[in-house]
């Protein structure tokens, strides 16, 4: 295959969706009608993809894959000599959450042999297709429901599958993921702005995502109603009735149990020292000093994707508002993919 032109017909793929996104219905040609075809049954499908949510994720892909990053990413690794199989099985909790691997391992000269997820069955074969299409058929690939001819694999599940994953791929070459999810650290005197991009983080897929922040860490004297005050622009989030099923029935559970919690009609705030919390639920906790949450960072740190918190803090963390937009160098669980499919 040739490099050269896949990255090219990458770059035109990225102009390509960027013309689609920036267009009004009424300007639609055929091809953009294929585009909104996807999309309405991307969300049909799955209805945690809605329309937004893709074009969202869309919106950050075509901004990250220009010439210039694709460029400074690759210079870094060397492509196989030789090609070969590697076993994708992906994910589905957020739209082109598998894109990276794809891209990955077509980049460094190697076939993916995907299993997709049931829940996202259209995004990854649509964008492979015009990708092929833009890079004169330089891009090969193959679906597949049951991997059983590859040299190797990256598969991505829950802790339970990943245990199943794990003993099942055992002698072969592998990346295995797990669950992950993100923090955010406050100092205290964050402004206004900078809270509302945290909830950016929280909110953004409906929390589905490894790097949205589900646990908060805040100084002891820190106004709840200062995190609430932030989330108003996302108060729709409870008109989606897959949400609005699980706030619901958290609500009533911690009612039942008559746990405290915080509640503004669509998220609840909990005081809980559990890293993960339930979707509609963002568990916070109070801190006295920095090395309190430095000691929470370091017991939890095969579950954390990304710290989100000042950088003043010192804690090799992102910016508020920067949780949805890796660089094409940032790696799912700190695994360097292309270093690992040199030696494949």
């Amino acid at each position: 295959m040739n490099i050269e032109n896949q990255v090219l017909g990458l770059i035109k793929l990225s102009g390509y969706i960027r013309a689609y996104l920036a267009k009004s219905t009424e300007e639609f040609n055929e091809s953009d009608s294929e585009f909104e075809l996807l999309l309405r049954k991307s969300e049909i499908e799955n209805p945690w993809f809605t329309i937004d949510n893709q074009k969202f994720a869309f919106r950050q892909w075509a901004e990250l894959l220009t010439e210039t990053n694709i460029k400074d990413w690759l210079k870094d690794y060397s492509a196989s000599e030789t090609s070969k199989r590697v076993g994708l099985i992906l994910a589905g909790n957020i739209p082109l959450v598998g894109w990276h691997d794809v891209i990955s391992v077509v980049l460094s000269n190697h076939i993916p042999v995907i299993k997709l997820s049931s829940k996202d069955q259209y995004i990854i074969p649509f964008l492979l297709k015009k990708w092929k299409e833009f890079s004169d058929n330089n891009v090969e690939y193959e679906f597949v429901e049951r991997l059983d001819n590859f040299d190797a694999v990256i598969a991505t599940g829950s802790n339970n599958t990943a245990r199943y994953l794990e003993y099942y791929f055992k002698n072969h070459l592998n990346i295995i993921r797990k669950n992950r999810t993100s923090v955010a650290v406050l100092k205290g005197d964050e402004t206004e702005e900078e809270l509302k991009l945290l909830a950016n983080d929280i909110f953004q897929y409906f929390g589905l995502g490894c790097r949205n922040v589900t646990r908060v860490l805040i100084p002891e004297d820190f106004l709840i109603d200062r995190l609430f005050e932030s989330f108003i622009d996302h108060k729709d989030i409870i008109n989606h009735h897959k949400y609005a099923n699980n706030y619901d029935y958290n609500r009533a559970i911690y009612l039942l149990n008559q746990d405290k919690f915080w509640d503004n009609n669509f998220v609840m705030l909990k005081e809980d020292d559990k890293l993960f919390s339930p979707l509609s639920v963002i568990n916070f906790s109070r801190y006295s000093s920095m090395d309190e949450v430095r000691n929470f960072i370091a017991e939890n740190e095969e579950n954390i994707q990304c710290i989100v918190a000042k950088d003043e803090l010192g804690l090799d963390s992102i910016r508020f508002g920067e949780a949805q937009n890796p660089g094409l160098n940032t790696y799912a669980d700190n695994v360097d993919t292309m270093k690992f499919l040199e030696i494949v």
